[in-house]
């Protein structure tokens, strides 16, 4: 329809008429004059309204959806971050607990050993400063740390410092191959060298090349003059592998160290020297062999045996009875018995009769 004035006068009138007709079935009430065009026009589009009402009611759904799916969103975020939290706090306490272990073990090996010690923390690997085997810890010339000083934890010999910054020190690795450090046998007093080769257990060269070593044995360092770089009494490893000596002036030896140099986590610097050799109370208890159980068998008595194959419970036969009986050996079958001791005082007795 053109915009013009019949059409703008034709749109007030139904209006009009339209606001009229409101106002008139209001005031009617039930007994309104547009009741039965009302319930006429909702017979013709009730089934009209219910088509569109199914048709809409998914999206009004979706959009509710949509409206609503902020909030969600905004409860998952939360959620999600309250369980990394959770996840966060309990890796946290395992993390704690695993540290806590390791300074009790380390504290305990610094008071077997009267060492008087400085803890620290790992917090860098020399693969990322080189080929060397190092580690950096975040103690330094602040903390009273020099070159040269006894690093340890609680299994053993970690290794020296060996250069020191003000806050930070980079420690050598006992199985670096550039590490030697001397060492005594437990027990035999035999004294060596033994160096690193990496991942590999480190190698020892014995002095006395006639030592009698065997799998199993094992070594501590031996110290050094003044305690550095090595104060004596650090556990270092056990023998895993020993070489014939074949005659030569040294006897190579192969052992396992007591550090795990690839899970270093806290350690701790000798910053004083023990007072005396503590020699070899520092290392851990020997492991106990596992008894070999025993299984004794006990052998319940039976019946005696049968005599001369007979079965048990069979009578002798009429002869045998004699030959098997001792009480009458020396009596022939047939022949009459001699009678008792008491039996002669009778018949004495009653010949005086």
């Amino acid at each position: 329809m053109r915009d013009t004035r019949e059409s703008r006068l034709l749109l007030v009138l139904l209006i009009a008429i339209a606001f009229a007709l409101i106002t008139v079935d209001i005031r009617g009430g039930e007994d309104s004059p547009v009741d039965g065009a009302r319930q006429a026009a909702a017979a013709v589009f009730g089934p009209i309204e219910n088509g569109v009402s199914s048709a809409v009611n998914p999206v009004g759904d979706a959009v509710s959806a949509v409206r609503d799916s902020g909030d969600r969103h905004d409860r998952l975020a939360q959620l999600e971050k309250e369980n990394a939290a959770l996840k966060a706090k309990l890796g946290s306490d395992d993390r704690n607990r695993s540290r806590l272990k390791q300074l009790d073990k380390m504290l305990k090996t610094a008071g077997e050993g009267q060492y008087g010690i400085k803890g620290a923390e790992v917090i860098a690997i020399g693969a990322a400063q080189g080929f060397s085997w190092t580690i950096t810890i975040d103690i330094g010339a602040n903390d009273g740390i020099t070159r040269d000083m006894t690093v340890l934890n609680g299994d053993g010999l970690v290794g020296r410092v060996t250069t020191v910054g003000p806050n930070t020190s980079t420690v050598l690795l006992a199985n670096d191959p550039d590490f030697t450090v001397g060492t005594r046998m437990e027990g035999s007093d035999e004294l060596g060298f033994a160096s690193g080769q990496g991942d590999r257990p480190l190698r020892v060269e014995l002095l006395n090349g006639k030592a009698d070593v065997k799998k199993g044995d094992r070594l501590v360092t031996f110290g050094s003059q003044a305690d550095k770089p090595f104060v004596p009494g650090v556990p270092v490893g056990v023998v895993s592998r020993v070489d014939p000596s074949g005659g030569d002036l040294t006897r190579t030896l192969y052992v396992t160290p007591y550090v795990s140099f690839t899970k270093l986590d806290l350690v701790g610097v000798v910053v004083e020297a023990p007072k005396k050799d503590p020699r070899d109370t520092v290392l851990p208890p020997k492991p106990r062999p596992t008894p070999t159980p025993t299984v004794t068998v006990t052998v319940t008595p039976g019946a005696s045996a049968p005599v001369d194959g007979q079965q048990q419970g069979e009578q002798p036969a009429d002869g045998q009875q004699g030959r098997n009986d001792p009480s009458v050996q020396g009596v022939q079958p047939g022949a009459t018995q001699p009678p008792t001791g008491g039996d002669q005082q009778q018949d004495g007795q009653q010949e005086l009769q």
